[in-house]
């Protein structure tokens, strides 16, 4: 199993730490590092900035919203960087939720969430391949564009610029069953944003047929502490943000996650807490057992027997979200 520093989004300004981080995790021989987006930083942007200060390490994003660039542009995203940084880049990406989709990105989400996914993919696939211009007739993603609105002069076009590699790959960040199936009948891998190695289970039908290579590369927070429940509070601060406010109560994709791993009735009070204005109750009513399974938190001793639970199942990259750079050592010892 492999190791991954997951950098995530910036909250009000860019973390001071962030490249040493990298360049730490680096040092250690973690396999990867990997940048994200909400509605404030941008994915590509801190990426390019620590490809430049390191050498070694894959850059990732986890995850580049789709609703935020065409394909054609996030595949130009991804072939640049992919030059500068010699052949090190990974495009993650993710189609977010209704609320985001059109409160922030001024788009529609799309009725059909696996046909939009797959023709995006396709797009960004054609880029990379370059081996003709793109054209795809397409219910999201038409090129050339054919709408009534356009003026039926587009022409299909073939990037300039030659990709260094025409297999990139492409992972997804997929939460529903069917998404996760079609991620591993469309993509390099797959990008959980909750995984507990005590319910693969919840994930075995979806993954049949996975082919060798496929990439499952689940986020944890891990934190090396002797307090395992003051180590867990920001993994409930972050569960209960995402559960409670990262979706409409009668449509949130992340609270549908958590019903599904057996805590339904802990992700519809969430919900309720935190749509009401009860932000800390919300965080407080994060089950400490959902948080616990989920991320790797406590004494070097027991972070060590917990990993071994993550070692047995099919992740085949832990993506490690760590705020210092004591864990990320100790996690690199443990990982042998």
């Amino acid at each position: 199993m492999r190791l991954g520093l997951a950098l995530g989004y910036w909250g009000r300004g860019p973390d001071p730490g962030h490249v040493a981080l990298a360049q730490e995790a680096e040092r250690l021989g973690y396999d990867s590092v990997w940048t994200a987006e909400a509605w404030g930083s941008d994915a590509f942007t801190p990426l390019t900035w620590i490809a430049a200060q390191t050498s070694r390490i894959k850059l990732g994003t986890a995850v580049a919203q789709m609703a935020a660039r065409s394909p054609v542009t996030t595949a130009m995203h991804a072939l640049t960087l992919d030059h500068l940084s010699g052949g090190r880049m990974m495009l993650g990406l993710g189609l977010s939720g209704p609320q985001v989709v059109e409160g922030w990105y001024g788009r529609p989400f799309p009725k059909s969430p696996l046909t939009a996914t797959r023709e995006y993919v396709d797009v960004i696939r054609q880029v990379l391949r370059r081996d003709g211009p793109v054209a795809l007739e397409g219910r999201f993603h038409s090129h050339p564009y054919r709408g009534q609105d356009g003026s039926g002069l587009g022409k299909p076009l073939k990037p300039i610029t030659h990709p260094l590699r025409a297999d990139l790959p492409v992972l997804l960040g997929a939460e529903g069953p069917k998404n996760i199936a079609q991620t591993v009948r469309i993509a390099d891998g797959w990008l959980p944003l909750y995984w507990s190695p005590m319910r693969a289970d919840v994930y075995e039908a979806s993954l049949e047929g996975a082919r060798d290579g496929f990439v499952v590369a689940p986020m944890a927070r891990a934190k090396v502490c002797d307090d395992v429940a003051e180590g867990l509070l920001p993994v409930k601060a972050m569960l209960g943000f995402y559960i409670g406010g990262m979706g409409h109560s009668a449509r949130n994709f992340h609270a549908d996650l958590m019903a599904r791993m057996g805590f339904e009735a802990e992700a519809r009070r969430i919900q309720e807490l935190f749509l009401a204005g009860r932000r800390e109750e919300a965080v407080l009513a994060v089950p400490d057992a959902f948080a616990d399974e989920i991320s790797l938190v406590g004494p070097r001793e027991r972070i060590a027997e917990r990993l071994e639970l993550w070692r047995k199942g099919p992740v085949t990259d832990l993506l490690v979200l760590a705020p210092d750079a004591h864990t990320l050592r100790v996690l690199a010892e443990l990982n042998g």
